[in-house]
């Protein structure tokens, strides 16, 4: 695989034509809320709508066993099909398990993979998010919005490096 090269923000300004791309660890985010498999999809729903979450990583005895995203809930949550009132629901959801409506296996990527790669997988399952472990533990989550805010981030460099002079070569 070719290196690629990208513009870097660091905290002197933005590094232009940075040899070795960007890995995961660059792009995710490190505070994750996670939810045990035992717990109910009502506390999911809860979290999710409260903190505007699309992906929960699922853990069990402390390691990832699956991940719950809003599509797994609204599968779950057959109110709009019963036409259940807003309290019936609240009732439907706390008896059902995560374990139960939860994705698994989940697909993972490790901090050191190249971006290119997280974001190929993503494409190619069709999956919002990757959680980032490394020696088994969950270190991170790096998702569909991660990844548009780097590219965002790129598309910006481009521009301005479209509008800088073009230097003399020395012959």
């Amino acid at each position: 695989m070719a290196t690629s090269r990208v513009g870097l923000e660091t905290d002197t300004g933005t590094q232009l034509d940075t040899p070795n791309g960007m890995y995961v660890r660059d792009l995710m985010q490190t505070e994750v809320v996670t939810l045990d498999e035992a717990d109910s999809l009502g506390l999911a729903d809860d979290i999710m709508r409260l903190g505007r979450i699309r992906h929960m990583p699922v853990t069990a005895a402390g390691r990832l066993v699956g991940i719950l995203s809003q599509r797994d809930l609204f599968k779950a949550a057959i109110s709009s099909v019963l036409q259940f009132r807003p309290g019936a629901e609240r009732e439907w959801l706390a008896k059902i398990r995560i374990r139960e409506v939860m994705t698994k296996p989940v697909s993972t990527i490790a901090p050191s993979a190249p971006v290119h790669d997280a974001v190929e997988a993503m494409l190619t399952k069709r999956i919002g998010c990757l959680p980032v472990v490394e020696n088994d533990q969950l270190i991170g989550l790096l998702s569909e919005t991660d990844c548009l805010r780097y590219l965002a981030r790129v598309l910006d460099i481009a521009e301005e490096k479209q509008g800088l002079p073009e230097l003399p070569t020395l012959d």
